[in-house]
């Protein structure tokens, strides 16, 4: 029987039908590891943050304590890579990159790098250890199953796999598939081919999702979410808004360009010294978060951790952060992102959508520009800015602010183009990700 060549060759062959009978009965399985291993990562959270300086007699959370536990993560994320098979992943550096699913023996070291990050306080987000944990599940059950699979089904259930894991992150299964579809796209892959390899995702995604269907009534633990509910509504756009649009979209290109040319030295120089660069790096986060809550009445958990569940109370309550305070959380958060992203090990998402957030509302402190609007330019923008994916970039903006955000959609749209522009003038046309990810 010859192979494939078109899309809709794929579609009618039989191999094709078995790889998206299994990539639906993986679904469930993998979005229930994925989910998991967020509870997993929540807890630790908790227990380095709350419940270990209580248990040593210190009372409440001291202002002091992200200096130690961050340093401390860094050294353990450094451990990992320097010993274990393939150095706990991808860094985030050149933002969400498409792959093959990672070998087995990759796995455990991919997931304690991920948990050494996420717990200890390092500004990154947990999405793309979860595409490849859930790639990589997927694929070594492919395996088990038949030892003899081709690769290119191995590849096909694999992806899927990366979609139910991080649709689990992202509460959408549409999201997800945006995500790694325009991931691919960037990738090179042909639109077509791209389309039908997305179905078996789409498949394992949604099924997934339907275990977090009364999920919270039997362990008590919420869906996760990326809405912010009870914004306040959102007026008639003005022609002055479009103006900030432009504003903003520049802001963010110059910003992220500088983070992420802060984060490839630093990824260079961690490469060569792993675990000394990367304790380094968990020090220089822990004071940037110490600086910010001593020079502000807030606390050290706007600077540390990805900002996912922090974003939320942020666009709430953002009336009652100064325009000095919110500048000074977007320098020290923003300094501690591009040396995260540099040496730790997770996704750069959600720091991306959180500073942009900072940003958009530190300018609607200016005249004609509210802070709804002004907050999810700056997301859009930002993220378009550190991930290259302009369509997720507007989409994140608009799904995180439900109404607000498809009221808004025209000025996300236009501060996203602009920032993915001028990010193409701003990067080095000799640029190449291969030479500044760490250590291979």
């Amino acid at each position: 029987m010859s192979t494939p060549r078109t899309a809709g060759q794929l579609l009618r062959s039989r191999g094709y039908l078995a790889a998206l009978a299994v990539s639906g009965l993986l679904g469930v399985p993998v979005a229930l590891l994925a989910y998991g291993f967020l509870q997993l990562a929540s807890y630790a959270q908790r227990w380095v943050f709350e419940e270990l300086p209580s248990a040593l007699g210190l009372g409440s959370e001291p202002v002091w304590w992200p200096v130690p536990m961050v340093t401390v993560g860094g050294l353990v994320v450094g451990l990992v890579v320097r010993h274990l098979p393939g150095d706990g992943g991808e860094s985030g550096v050149d933002g969400v990159r498409a792959g093959g699913p990672p070998a087995a023996r990759h796995l455990p070291g991919i997931a304690l790098a991920a948990l050494g990050t996420l717990a200890f306080g390092a500004v990154l987000g947990p999405e793309a250890p979860l595409i490849a944990l859930g790639g990589g599940l997927a694929a070594l059950a492919v395996r088990a199953l038949r030892r003899d699979a081709p690769e290119q089904a191995v590849a096909l259930i694999g992806a899927a796999g990366s979609f139910a894991a991080i649709s689990t992150l992202l509460g959408s299964p549409l999201l997800g598939a945006f995500l790694l579809l325009e991931v691919a796209g960037a990738a090179g892959t042909a639109a077509g081919r791209t389309s039908v390899l997305l179905v078996p995702g789409l498949l394992a995604s949604g099924l997934g999702a339907l275990i977090f269907l009364g999920l919270d009534s039997v362990t008590g633990l919420a869906k996760p979410s990326l809405v912010v509910p009870d914004l306040p509504p959102v007026r008639e756009l003005t022609l002055a808004q479009f103006g900030w649009a432009i504003v903003i979209g520049v802001a963010a290109a110059l910003l992220g360009t500088a983070l992420r040319r802060l984060a490839r030295p630093v990824a260079r120089w961690t490469r060569h010294h792993v675990v000394v660069a990367t304790a380094v790096a968990g020090l220089k986060v822990g004071l940037l978060a110490c600086l910010y809550a001593l020079l502000t009445s807030k606390g050290t958990r706007d600077v540390l951790f990805s900002g996912q569940e922090a974003l939320g109370p942020l666009l709430a309550h953002g009336a009652e952060y100064s325009a000095g305070s919110l500048l000074l959380l977007l320098g020290c958060k923003g300094l501690a992102y591009g040396v995260s992203l540099g040496a730790f090990r997770g996704g750069p998402v959600f720091p991306a959508m959180f500073l942009g957030a900072v940003g958009g509302l530190a300018l609607s402190h200016l005249p004609g520009l509210d802070a709804v609007p002004a907050a999810a330019m700056g997301i859009g923008a930002l993220c378009v800015t550190m991930l290259g994916l302009p369509l997720v970039s507007v989409l994140l903006a608009t799904l995180l602010l439900l109404s607000s955000g498809l009221a808004t959609m025209p000025l996300v749209i236009v501060s996203v183009v602009v920032a993915y522009v001028l990010r193409a003038w701003l990067s080095p046309a000799t640029d190449d990700p291969a030479a500044d990810t760490p250590r291979p």
